[in-house]
């Protein structure tokens, strides 16, 4: 069974490639090789890491965004042997969750020995309860047959609201039972790991390719590998990878 990871968040901005980027990441580390996808008709993130060989699918014609560009993505996973990562942007988020719920592609994939895990992040800061909102939303439109990963990204401040953590507020305890695991991205000091961490990703770097860079320095190094361990380790316990 292939398990289909799709990344959907209503609120752009908010790390969808960084977790798309991680995962892919991750599962290279274990010696399997996703199917990597990027939709996004804005800004193809994803589609930068050459490392990760992600194909790109346009959806855009005459400036909009046509459904049935969805179609060709749904074909190219089906028939995938393994696993796939779509990275998807906020623009085209409506029409496809829209897609996915309408044509009934979670019991598709299902009927064809796949499953589909939904990927979202949720952030702190201004736009915390939008991505919180996004979650709820999407875990109640979605049927059984979709599973969900939260990635918390505390990039724009802790992932909390009214002294609450994630794991105390509304939308998770009332759908915690469609979470098949929760992410936490480190929270980064931004002269340190946050330097080294946005210099890899402003490049499009793995971080073995970063790693490998003869330019930086033993700590730069020594920071970017505590990073990938603090990820790696938690998507070790993740139910469906």
């Amino acid at each position: 069974m292939a398990n289909i990871h799709m990344m959907l968040q209503g609120k752009g901005g908010v790390g969808k490639s960084l977790s798309a980027a991680m995962l892919a990441q991750y599962m290279h580390s274990k010696a399997a090789l996703p199917l990597c996808i990027d939709t996004d008709p804005v800004n193809a993130t994803f589609h930068g890491y050459q490392a990760l060989q992600v194909r790109r699918i346009e959806l855009m014609e005459n400036d909009e965004i046509n459904p049935r560009g969805f179609d060709a993505l749904i074909d190219l996973v089906a028939q995938s042997t393994g696993d796939a990562i779509i990275d998807n942007g906020a623009s085209s988020f409506v029409p496809l969750s829209h897609y996915l719920i309408s044509n009934q592609i979670p019991a598709l994939l299902e009927e064809l020995g796949h499953q589909l895990v939904v990927h979202t992040v949720i952030t702190g800061g201004q736009a915390l309860l939008d991505t919180v909102s996004g979650f709820a939303h999407l875990a109640s439109q979605f049927p059984e047959q979709a599973r969900f990963i939260a990635w918390l990204n505390p990039y724009w401040g802790p992932v909390e609201h009214e002294g609450k953590g994630f794991e105390q507020m509304k939308a998770y305890l009332a759908n915690k039972g469609r979470l098949s695991a929760i992410v936490r991205l480190p929270e980064l000091k931004k002269e340190t790991f946050g330097r080294d961490l946005a210099g890899m990703l402003q490049e499009r770097l793995t971080f073995d390719e970063a790693l490998s860079t003869p330019a930086l320095t033993l700590m730069t190094r020594q920071r970017l590998k505590i990073v990938r361990r603090l990820v790696y380790g938690q998507l070790d316990t993740a139910m469906v990878l």
